[in-house]
């Protein structure tokens, strides 16, 4: 199948977020993503077009319309500077019967909500911590310390510190107060697994392809600080735990090791109901056991992201994994509704 001669390169511009904390780098960064698909994707020989989501929702529907792209690039990370909304991209997108690329509106909405998507993975016996939803700080606990305390429905970090990890309860009510204060909503609280992480990007080409297992390396990190990739650490490169917390991919890791984690996470993958791309997150005890963090349907997919970095330790070029994208949404269209597009 070739390319799509005519490609809309969507995402969400940045927003002030009415209710925001002041993380923003992971928005603003978004266009930046979208400039480089845009030039990847042009590589191909499909023209584009950059079509930015602002306040009106109206306006980008009429842009979208206007230019009449056969395929959408969607790299709306949400709306309005709320992660909350992504998966109300998605399903206008699906009501309109444009073909997109990346997942579906019901995969984005439940992998959004951790604590629902943990529920889904456990009732098919794929390994993931325990969980509480915290609606008050004062609500009782049920896990034993040391914790961990994160916004229930956030992206990219947002709202994890390492003073998210906690060990007492005086430490625990104030952190949940917090993601309270300022996130509005519920806390999800997990058991602080004190190992090692590592995250296997998985593509979509005809099958379900797992890549090269990542490592985030903790062996700089100073004594006594919790071993976790944070806000900070994950975005800023000048801080001291971004350049502590180095990925590593291929990650040198036993054939076994590999194996399995590949195997589970295409087997997540499957469950959430994802397509095209996504990431899966995991921690492993000092027993070996591991366990899925999250499933993230929407990962950065920028050419200095982990994705990218995966899709380079498995041979595989920034255009081509972009060109395959694109025939596969090409390819949901013509299954879904060959007239979609006369009907547009």
């Amino acid at each position: 199948m070739n390319p799509p001669s005519h490609v809309g390169i969507v995402f969400n511009a940045f927003e002030p977020r009415p209710t925001g904390t002041g993380e923003r780098l992971s928005e603003e960064s978004v266009a930046e993503m979208a400039q480089q698909v845009n030039e990847a994707v042009k590589t191909l020989g499909c023209r584009t077009t950059l079509i930015p989501l602002q306040r009106s929702l109206l306006n980008f529907l009429n842009r979208v319309k206007e230019e009449n792209p056969d395929v959408l690039v969607n790299l709306c990370e949400g709306f309005f500077g709320r992660p909350q909304w992504e998966s109300n991209v998605a399903g206008i997108f699906e009501l309109l019967g444009i073909a997109f690329t990346g997942n579906q509106s019901k995969t984005l909405a439940i992998c959004q909500d951790k604590h629902k998507a943990k529920a889904v993975l456990r009732s098919c016996s794929l390994p993931t911590a325990s969980a509480q939803l915290m609606f008050l700080a004062g609500q009782p606990l049920e896990l034993k310390f040391p914790i961990i305390v994160k916004p229930n429905s956030e992206d990219a970090s947002l709202g994890i510190y390492p003073e998210s990890v906690v060990h007492d309860e005086e430490s625990f009510r104030r952190q949940v107060q917090r993601v309270l204060d300022n996130y509005h909503q519920p806390a999800l609280v997990e058991p602080y697994i004190d190992g090692r992480e590592f995250n296997v990007s998985v593509m979509e080409n005809t099958s379900v392809v797992p890549l090269p297992v990542s490592e985030i390396d903790f062996s700089q990190m100073p004594k006594g600080m919790p071993k976790i990739c944070g806000y900070e650490a994950k975005w800023f490169e000048d801080h001291p735990l971004y350049q502590k917390t180095p990925p590593i991919c291929p990650a040198p890791i036993e054939d076994e090791l590999r194996q399995k984690l590949q195997a589970v996470a295409v087997e997540a993958f499957v469950t959430m109901g994802c397509q095209d791309y996504a990431r899966v997150d995991f921690r492993m005890d000092t027993k070996g056991r591991i366990f899925i963090l999250e499933v993230n349907p929407n990962p950065d997919i920028s050419l200095n992201a982990g994705y990218a970095r995966a899709l380079t330790a498995a041979g595989i070029e920034y255009a081509a994994f972009w060109k395959t994208m694109l025939q596969n949404a090409m390819k949901r269209r013509e299954t879904n509704d060959p007239s979609a597009a006369a009907a547009r």
